[in-house]
Formats: structure tokens, C-alpha cells, sequence
């Protein structure tokens, strides 16, 4: 028997349920994982809330995860009981232990502990797909990142940082944005009001080449009107809520922008995308380049708290649950 967080209905925090289930086993190509720390993003409230559907109810909620291979199925080569191993992106992930693809795994190097890595593989190789693909950055270049003192956001700051770039970070407090200066944010911004003109004064005009907007709805018409002539808008999280009514019209007249709204799942399907990601951003944690903030701890039977606290965005860093 195992303990568990389940949603058995949409809705708010309450709907987190902590229960008592029988042990999984591993089918064809799976592994155990007993879990020694789990992540906490955003898109956990969104399968919460019914905004990303479940495939199905009750359902356990959760993307990432680190522990400790406890079995494995048929058919699986490369990993035996007392591997070390996280995961980024595969729902199942608030329990006490789970069973996984074990294609959707990544082994973990000796100086990575657990907590770091629950606390950093999606936020980190969102981080990877934002700067290093959706768009390449370039040294010298000035980028708009929403939320900068975030578990994404610090990241975003340090990789940035490193890439040479020069990183306008908006946060909702002064305290914030000192945390994402000291990160490496070149520029803070506090609040959200009257945002593109300051930027426009921050960059004597010039605007900026591309916005990275986890907010949502209420920044959303705000981050365009802060992008240079052909900018790319990045929406990549709805925290304020879900973005609709959008006119394509609205990225004519701003200077013909383009918009995407990338998801790591996409960009990490295939098995060599995922673990050259996981090097590069493990590679850059053992060199001290990055260096993961957890900022929140919560038990397991404490989930609800856990999310609550991130949706009224009072979490600094990464927060994850402890089983």
C-alpha cells in the first residue's frame, strides 16, 4: 500500500485528496519509483481546475518527480533496482511512489540530490526549450521575462546570465526583484502598470525582441505592446487565468509580431531531446552556473496548501513535497 494526493472532481484546493492505494506494478516498459521528492508548477492547478482536462477521474495529479527505481517491468534494459532517476513531464507524480515509462526517465548523476531535481527538471528544461529553441538568444540581447523570481524565472535569470544576455525581469514585489537581481536579472520591474512604457524607457526605445509571459490573461495584451516590430510573444502559463478573444489583428498593428505558446512535452517527445536537455542543464548545475532556490517545502498530505500558496504567487523559487 502506498499513500496518495487524488482528485476525484474539479475545483479548488479542497479537491486534493490524500488516500490510502493498493502498490502499483510495473507493465511492459515501466519502472517502480519509490519518491524521494516531487514538484509543485502551475500546471498542476491547471489539471486541478479542469483547464488542462484529466484523461480521466479520479486521477493523481503531479508532472515531476526523483527517487529511487524500486522494480522494473519487462522489456526495460538500461535501468535496474537502486538506479537513481526524475522525471519532468508525466502526470501520476503526487504519491509516495509511482510507476513511469521508463523512456520518460533521466538517470541522475551522484551530485544531483532528489530534492534538486524534482525542484528543477521541468522548470529547468522549460528554461532550456525557452532560451536555447523556441528562441535562440543571443549575447547582448534584451529579453522581458514575467515572474522573474519564480522557479522558473531565477532560472531564466542565472541561463541568461551565462548566455550573455540582458534579462528585464517583471515581479509583483520589491523584495522579488532583488532576489532576481541577485540571480542575474540586469533589469527589475515591479508591477505591472504602464509596463511597455517603461520598458520603452529602459530600452530608449528600442522595445525588446522577445517577451517570455508565464502570467496569462492580465499581462498578456501588456507583454505585446512591449516587443519591437516582428517580436515573438512567448506565452508558455496562464496563472492569471486563461488568455481568449484574441484578434489576429492585434499583432498587425503592433508591428507584425509573431505568437507561440510552446510545451516542453513537445519538444521533449523524442528520448534524445529529453536526455540532451537533462545533460546540459545537470552540466550547468555541477559548474555552479545555476543553482536551484527551493523556496517552499510541503508533505504530502499537505498539497493543497502547497498549491494554494502558489496561486496566490506568495512562493520565491521552486517548491516541491516531500512524501
Amino acid at each position: 500500500m502506498y499513500r496518495a494526493i487524488r482528485i476525484h472532481d474539479y475545483g479548488g484546493p479542497e479537491v486534493l485528496k490524500l488516500e490510502t492505494l493498493p502498490s502499483p506494478v510495473p507493465g511492459r516498459g515501466e519502472i517502480l519509483i519509490r519518491q524521494e521528492a516531487i514538484g509543485v508548477n502551475f500546471i498542476d492547478i491547471y489539471f486541478r481546475t479542469g483547464l488542462y482536462k484529466l484523461p480521466t477521474l479520479p486521477a493523481i495529479p503531479g508532472m515531476e518527480g526523483a527517487g529511487t527505481v524500486l522494480a522494473v517491468g519487462e522489456d526495460v534494459a538500461d535501468l535496474v533496482p537502486g538506479d537513481r532517476v526524475a522525471y519532468p513531464t508525466a502526470l501520476g507524480g503526487y504519491a509516495e511512489c509511482r510507476t513511469i515509462a521508463a523512456d520518460r526517465v533521466v538517470p541522475l548523476p551522484p551530485d544531483i540530490s532528489s530534492e534538486v531535481a524534482a525542484a528543477c527538471m521541468l522548470r529547468g528544461l522549460t528554461v532550456h526549450m525557452l532560451l536555447r529553441e523556441v528562441h535562440a538568444v543571443q549575447p547582448g540581447e534584451t529579453i522581458l521575462v514575467h515572474a522573474a523570481a519564480g522557479g522558473v524565472g531565477l532560472l531564466m535569470c542565472q541561463w541568461a546570465r551565462y548566455l550573455g544576455v540582458r534579462m528585464i525581469g517583471v515581479v509583483s514585489t520589491e523584495e522579488k526583484g532583488e532576489l532576481a537581481r541577485q540571480n542575474g536579472a540586469s533589469d527589475i520591474l515591479v508591477g505591472y502598470d504602464n509596463l511597455a512604457a517603461r520598458v520603452r524607457k529602459l530600452t530608449d526605445g528600442a522595445m525588446v525582441p522577445v517577451v517570455y509571459d508565464s502570467i496569462g490573461k492580465d499581462t498578456f495584451v501588456a507583454s505585446l505592446d512591449c516587443l519591437a516590430p516582428r517580436g515573438l510573444m512567448v506565452s508558455y502559463g496562464n496563472a492569471s487565468g486563461e488568455i481568449t478573444g484574441i484578434s489576429v489583428g492585434m499583432l498587425a498593428t503592433r508591428g507584425s509580431l509573431y505568437l507561440t505558446r510552446p510545451g516542453l512535452t513537445t519538444y521533449i517527445a523524442q528520448r534524445p531531446a529529453l536526455l540532451a536537455g537533462a545533460a546540459e542543464l545537470f552540466g550547468l548545475i555541477a559548474q555552479g552556473v545555476l543553482s536551484v532556490r527551493i523556496g517552499q517545502r510541503f508533505a504530502l498530505a499537505d498539497a493543497a496548501e502547497a498549491q494554494r500558496a502558489l496561486e496566490a504567487r506568495t512562493t520565491v523559487g521552486s517548491t516541491i513535497l516531500v512524501p
